[in-house]
């Protein structure tokens, strides 16, 4: 084979290497004998269903609202979080910085078809709900948002304010 086909071959995967990195293996998050991958994250860590003592249902609308759009936790506190698609489209709900969140929305942009799956995710179709279930180990602002092409930038989007340990 000469060398200039073998470029042109190897070009899609190179190119789709950073794409894979940035955005993680479909499979690590829920699936797999293991189960849910953990972890660290800014905004905590992946919990056990087990040790949620809180559900909070964050419905999502077509009219690219999330309700309600704040929720405060205590540090050290596991969370469920339940997503109510109550909408015609497709939805999700993603936990993160504000900064991930953005660039994770720009990616979503250029790749609208993108498939993922971890544990700060849920990904919840029209008339359907998704748990994730969150431990939250360090206090400071957070967010949540939609990341479906187009809806975080029309402000489905929210925060969460993890207040520290009670002394």
């Amino acid at each position: 084979m000469n060398p200039q086909r073998r470029t042109l071959i190897a070009l899609p995967l190179v190119l789709t290497l950073p794409l894979a990195r940035a955005h993680g293996d479909a499979h690590r998050g829920h699936g797999g004998p293991g189960g849910v991958v953990k972890e660290q994250k800014p905004w905590g860590i992946a919990g056990d269903a087990k040790d949620a003592r809180r559900t909070v249902t964050v419905r999502m609308t077509d009219d690219m609202k999330l309700t309600p759009n704040h929720i405060d936790a205590r540090e050290g506190e596991t969370l469920r979080i339940r997503a109510v698609n109550a909408g015609a489209l497709m939805h999700e709900i993603v936990l993160g910085t504000r900064t991930e969140l953005q660039a994770h929305a720009e990616l979503m942009k250029k790749h609208p078809g993108m498939q993922h799956e971890e544990p700060y995710m849920a990904h919840v179709p029209p008339g359907r709900q998704g748990d994730l279930v969150w431990h939250f180990n360090r206090a400071g602002e957070f967010e949540f948002a939609c990341l479906i092409a187009g809806h975080f930038e029309a402000g489905m989007r929210g925060t969460i304010r993890v207040l520290p340990r009670k002394g």
